[in-house]
């Protein structure tokens, strides 16, 4: 792009935010001076008006993109219209330009400042620094003096001894002028985030203080890493990997610069990176799997009012989603809608979100996605559904069972790759020759199953029940009648009420080692909250749908759990759930080759956590606190005392300790709170790791916002150590 591009959204321009077809109103929108921030009012806001940054933006589409653009391609043609899709939860923000020439510059512009992003993340510090330092230099004159950096400093979430920081501000100042210039502000940041944590663990290994030789790299990383048997070819690679001297290097050696680099890189992460990627075994039966599901996939806020949006499928599958759920009910012209019947949700038509499903079901996975339908309809538009599915997902959606046999047991991920499952109910099964009439079944919707009142007869059409195969829903009788009755294509719904009282029978994981089970939340839930998925992740339950747009503790267990395996939504289950040993939940210890862990972690310090309190001069006392979910016995949570006034650098080296009795299933969550006496603490940061995945030795653990995302440079440096009991406790 060139300078008069820049300058062009500089100046700004009017734009007509669009949120539907009847709400489209002028906004004047400029990009600010840092390059970074975009500012847009209403002409008769007066002085209120909002900002955002590029870098909360994910993707600029172009033209008719969005479900609301689209809606009004008729009064815009698609060379004036484009949207901003954002990270995390915040809605799309859908703009059409007054010509195509200002269109285009804005997408250009934007785009490249995308880039830009993307390649400053590569070196995050400096592009960091950089940003803090043009936001508090008022006049532009690329200069501080000490009250300016005071300033920034405050903003930047640092308190420190005004004379301590003067000794600091006076050794960078190297042309004596009273002020910083951008270099030697760099270098004053630098001296003030020296990590002494760091150092410590450095000195601990280091003979000379200056430098880690081969060896004792390879040292700290079989004692401290426990690397084991690859150590010393580990210490060549990261020697060559991160140090900066190149003396060093030419020596075998490491500095404390190159180790610094190590400790915050991905490679030293709190999860491991191995088990980030796909590595677990795809080819088992699908019910041997948990699998990534979200309920009333097509509602973006709440159960009775919210908006019913194809971008909140986009945004569940870009998720790692591997099983959506479609509302279905008679529209008008005879096209079936979607929306959460009887209340005032809007509706959107099924044609559309299956033309969404096929564009982004497997753009993050490539493993099968589950349908799963929620059939209100009249015969006539089951029909038509049923020929929007065959028409628009073709090849992509699985009709008949894979070689045409009647299965013994669920095919795997891998053999249904690419492939689109439909659930829903079915007329007979899989092994009779059919009669083709139509079938009076007494069963409605799975989610109608809870409420008595609801039941009513209703017809399936023969062409719906003939795209059912692997995923038929039936009525939950007991686990007994399973046991001797069910196939392994049949599959139950249930409330997360009922799902929770048969939780209390060990029935429940050898069910669910043959077939698949669906959770879904109390239809009390009318805010679109969440239950707890750990305690039905503990009896093998593989489809636990939560709603996916709404942020918190439920959700981020979810994301913890589905971090791992590549992120395609399949995460095998514990062997001891994929076999017919009965395991207990509720008495752990009971099964074989039961082994109990310890797990110590010392708190060391956290570094740039963010700012929950924007009011000028405050600074958050922050605290961490560990919590475990899994069974029962494992439910545990600890916490740090809190840090007066510094969230840049916190120290609290503090060791928090638990036992753990089922690895396999625990789930470990980190978060940073900021200390409040009068109220509930505020949110700062969260990360959650499956325990499986969990790196020990000295590492970082990278903070996410509420909404999932990453808040840059963020993080708690622990020191985690992981042991067989040996005792009793």
């Amino acid at each position: 792009i060139g300078d008069k591009d820049l300058q062009v959204m500089k100046a700004g321009a009017m734009l007509r935010k669009v949120k539907s077809r009847s709400w489209k109103k002028q906004r004047h929108f400029r990009l600010q001076e840092d390059g970074q921030t975009i500012w847009y009012k209403s002409r008769w806001a007066g002085t209120g008006h909002s900002t955002f940054s590029v870098a909360d933006v994910d993707v600029v589409r172009e033209g008719h993109q969005s479900e609301i653009l689209l809606s009004i391609a008729d009064e815009f043609p698609a060379d004036l219209c484009f949207t901003l899709v954002f990270r995390g939860r915040r809605s799309n923000l859908d703009l059409v330009a007054e010509s195509p020439s200002e269109a285009q510059v804005w997408i250009r512009v934007l785009s490249y400042l995308l880039l830009i992003v993307a390649l400053s993340q590569r070196l995050p510090l400096l592009r960091w620094i950089w940003d803090w330092f043009q936001k508090a230099d008022k006049n532009k004159d690329g200069r501080m003096n000490f009250k300016e950096v005071r300033t920034l400093l405050k903003m930047m979430n640092v308190d420190m001894n005004e004379e301590y920081a003067l000794r600091l501000f006076t050794m960078a100042d190297k042309s004596e002028s009273g002020c910083l210039e951008n270099e030697e502000f760099v270098q004053f940041y630098k001296m003030l985030t020296e990590r002494e944590d760091v150092w410590r663990v450095f000195q601990d290994y280091s003979r000379d203080g200056q430098i880690l030789t081969l060896a004792e790299l390879e040292d700290f990383l079989k004692q401290e890493q426990q690397e084991g048997e690859r150590s010393l070819e580990h210490a060549q690679e990261l020697i060559d990997r991160y140090e900066p001297s190149e003396n060093a290097k030419k020596h075998g050696a490491m500095s404390i610069d190159g180790f610094q680099m190590y400790l915050v890189s991905p490679e030293s992460a709190v999860l491991d990176p191995q088990l980030l990627a796909l590595h677990q075994d795809m080819s088992q039966p699908l019910s041997h799997y948990f699998i990534c599901s979200s309920h009333n996939t097509y509602l973006m806020d709440d159960q009775l009012r919210g908006q019913s949006s194809q971008e909140a499928y986009i945004q569940a599958l870009k998720r790692g989603c591997r099983c959506v759920e479609v509302d279905c009910w008679d529209g008008p012209n005879g096209e079936p809608v979607v929306y959460h019947g009887h209340t005032f949700t809007s509706k959107i038509l099924f044609r559309d979100v299956i033309t969404t499903l096929a564009e982004y079901a497997f753009k993050v996975s490539e493993f099968p996605v589950i349908l799963s339908l929620e059939n209100h309809c009249s015969m006539e538009q089951q029909r038509v559904m049923a020929q929007l599915l065959d028409t628009i997902l073709g090849d992509t959606l699985l009709t008949a069972p894979l070689d045409r046999l009647v299965p013994q047991e669920l095919p795997s991920p891998q053999d249904l790759k690419g492939k689109v499952l439909l659930k829903a109910k079915k007329i007979g099964g899989l092994e009779e020759s059919e009669t083709l009439t139509d079938e009076v079944t007494d069963e409605v919707s799975d989610e109608d199953e809870a409420d008595p009142k609801s039941l009513s007869k209703s017809k399936l059409s023969r062409e719906l029940s003939d795209l059912v195969v692997y995923c038929k829903s039936v009525h939950f009788h007991s686990f007994e009648y399973s046991r001797l009755h069910s196939k392994c294509y049949e599959m139950s719904s249930f409330s997360e009420s009922k799902a929770r009282k048969l939780a209390k029978d060990t029935g429940f994981v050898r069910h669910n080692s043959r077939q698949l089970s669906r959770v879904y939340p109390s239809g009390m839930r009318t805010d679109s909250s969440n239950y707890n998925p750990q305690e039905l992740w503990n009896v093998g339950c593989q489809i636990v749908a939560l709603n996916f747009q709404t942020a918190g503790l439920e959700m981020d267990l979810n994301d913890g759990l589905f971090s791992q395996n590549g992120c395609c939504g399949y995460v095998l289950k514990p062997d001891f759930m994929r076999n017919d040993d009965s395991f207990d939940p509720e008495r752990p210890q009971d099964r074989n080759g039961y082994t109990s862990l310890r797990l110590s972690i010392q708190v060391i310090s956290g570094q740039q956590l963010p700012k929950v309190n924007q009011k000028e001069g405050s600074i958050v006392d922050p605290l961490v606190r560990v919590e475990i979910y899994g069974v029962f016995q494992d439910q545990a949570k600890q916490e740090t005392s809190y840090i007066d006034n510094n969230g840049f650098n916190p120290l609290w080296n503090e060791t928090l300790n638990f036992i753990v009795h089922v690895p396999e299933l625990a789930l470990v969550r980190f978060v940073v709170e900021d200390y409040d006496k009068a109220s509930r603490n505020d949110f700062m940061g969260q990360f959650t790791v499956p325990f499986t995945c969990i790196q020990p030795g000295y590492r970082h653990i990278h903070l996410l916002s509420k909404d999932g995302t990453a808040i840059p440079l963020s993080s708690l440096f622990v020191n985690i150590k992981i042991s067989e009991l040996t005792t009793e406790v």
